[in-house]
C-alpha cells in the first residue's frame, strides 16, 4: 500500500479490452479516491476500437490510452488486483486482495456484444467502488 487511498490494478492478457474498461469506469466514477492502474501480461500495441467506441458512448474518452506491460511493482503497490482472464500468467504476492471477474474478451466482437461487455464491467466496478469506499483502510 503506497497511499491512504485504495489502490486498485485491472489486469487482462493485452490491457487492451476488459482491463482498459474498468480502469476507465473507476476513474471516471471514483475520481482522485482511488488510485487506479491497468496493464496486460501480453500487452497488445492499442486500445481495441470497439472498447474506445463503446465508451465514448458513455462520455469517457480514452481514445489517448495505450496497453501497458504488467510489472511486479504494479502488483505489489496494489491494494487490489483485479483479474479478466489472465489466469496463471498474473503474479501473485501475499498481502494483496485478487478479484478475478470472469468476463467475455472484446477481441473480434461487434460493437453490440462490446456494449454488454461494458455494461457488466460498469455493474461490477460500482460494486467494487461502494466496498472500496465503505472499508476502513
Amino acid at each position: 500500500m503506497s497511499s491512504a487511498k485504495p489502490s486498485v490494478l485491472f489486469v487482462c492478457v493485452h490491457n487492451a479490452g476488459r482491463s482498459q474498461m474498468a480502469a476507465a469506469y473507476l476513474t471516471h466514477l471514483a475520481g482522485d479516491r482511488v488510485e487506479v492502474r491497468s496493464a496486460g501480461s501480453a500487452p497488445a500495441d492499442t486500445v481495441n476500437p470497439a472498447v474506445v467506441q463503446a465508451l465514448a458512448e458513455e462520455g469517457i474518452d480514452i481514445s489517448a490510452e495505450v496497453p501497458k506491460v504488467l510489472t511486479t511493482e504494479a502488483v505489489q503497490e496494489s491494494d487490489v488486483v483485479i483479474t479478466m482472464g489472465c489466469g496463471d500468467r498474473c503474479p501473485f504476492y501475499p498481502g494483496v486482495r485478487y478479484i478475478d471477474w470472469r468476463l467475455d474478451d472484446p477481441a473480434g466482437r461487434d460493437l453490440a456484444e462490446v456494449r454488454a461487455i461494458r455494461d457488466e464491467i460498469d455493474r461490477l466496478v460500482r460494486a467494487l467502488l461502494a466496498d472500496l469506499l465503505a472499508s476502513p483502510r
